[in-house]
């Protein structure tokens, strides 16, 4: 949820009993240690921030000049031009030592990872500061690498999840094993604690977690419509329409695979018959566009990432959603 994450919004979760959690894939170091710092002036207790750890994508300028052609007659649409060329506009954690240098500083209890795994040097780092650290698996042979690089807990990320897919490689064959088949998978073999997420909007989809062994649920499309999350009202409007039950995994935005609802850019998506420029030089070019459209008053190309489960989303301040999960898993568990 690095989009519409919000310190507001990890504060109200934390607040309200639950493992609030900063995206910070989207910023710098500077930026991650203010939103940690925003949090922590309005809520005590466990935090988690989560990192993006992709290997870095070589320049291909002949790929990125198809992809930038191709765009072109959409910028035109809206009276912009498409990039000279593209950049990498986020920093792996893999290369930013000015982020560990900030975590080991501020001792976020939890540390997340996902597109990988960092290097042993900086997940001993993170352990001898104290934090707990988490990576987000796919597949039973990603999660057993997390095992082995020293994870405490192993997030089952299944297909139906919205936002980017946490493949390590995606360019690798990927299984598409759903969340209760990946969850139970996990549980029996991974040798971890099993935190389950894709597709879980209620306290009853927390429970059947639960009862397939995960210690935890993960969500993220179910806190999209919180008037704490940073999602603009089209955004809204959207997760709240017809769209929510049509979602579609696209890479054509970013550049890696990710789960939103259906628009005017994931209708392109599907029929440019091109390699992308990779992560995030693809999400350089979709930014461009995204403001380009939105600069015109069109809110069809746009990020809005989303899950399977997004029919299900309520749109209820982040305190009101908490203690609600928590009544239904009651009652699923009575």
């Amino acid at each position: 949820m690095a989009g519409v994450s919000t310190p507001e919004l990890a504060a109200a979760v934390c607040n309200a009993g639950a493992l609030g959690s900063l995206g910070v894939a989207a910023t710098d170091a500077a930026g991650a240690r203010a939103m940690i710092e925003a949090v922590r002036r309005r809520a005590a207790g466990a935090l988690n921030v989560n990192l993006f750890v992709h290997a870095p994508t070589p320049p291909d300028r002949a790929r990125e000049a198809a992809w930038l052609a191709a765009m072109a007659p959409l910028f035109a649409g809206f009276g912009a031009t498409a990039p000279a060329i593209l950049r990498p506009i986020y920093q792996s954690f893999v290369q930013d030592d000015a982020m560990l240098a900030m975590l080991l500083e501020v001792r976020p209890e939890v540390v997340s990872f996902h597109f990988g795994l960092p290097a042993a040097e900086r997940i001993a780092a993170l352990k001898s500061a104290g934090c707990l650290l988490v990576a987000t698996a796919t597949s039973l042979a990603e999660a057993r690498a997390a095992r082995a690089a020293g994870m405490d807990a192993v997030v089952a990320q299944g297909w139906e999840a919205g936002g980017h897919r946490g493949v390590f490689d995606p360019d690798a064959p990927d299984d598409r094993l759903g969340t209760m088949a990946l969850t139970r998978l996990l549980v029996l073999r991974s040798g971890l604690p099993v935190i389950a997420a894709g597709g879980i909007m209620d306290g009853r989809g927390i429970r059947a977690m639960l009862d397939l062994g995960a210690v935890a649920a993960q969500l993220g499309t179910a806190f999209v419509g919180c008037p704490e999350s940073s999602a603009d009202q089209a955004y809204r409007e959207a997760l709240a329409g017809p769209a929510a039950s049509h979602t579609v995994m696209t890479s054509a935005i970013s550049g890696r695979p990710a789960r939103g609802l259906p628009n005017r850019f994931t209708a392109w998506g599907e029929q440019v018959n091109l390699p992308h420029p990779g992560y995030p030089m693809t999400y350089d070019a979709g930014k461009a566009l995204i403001a380009a459209a939105r600069a015109a008053g069109e809110t069809g190309f746009a990020a809005q990432w989303a899950g399977q489960g997004a029919p299900l989303a309520r749109a209820l301040p982040a305190a009101e959603l908490i203690a609600l999960l928590a009544r239904e898993m009651d009652e699923a568990g009575s």
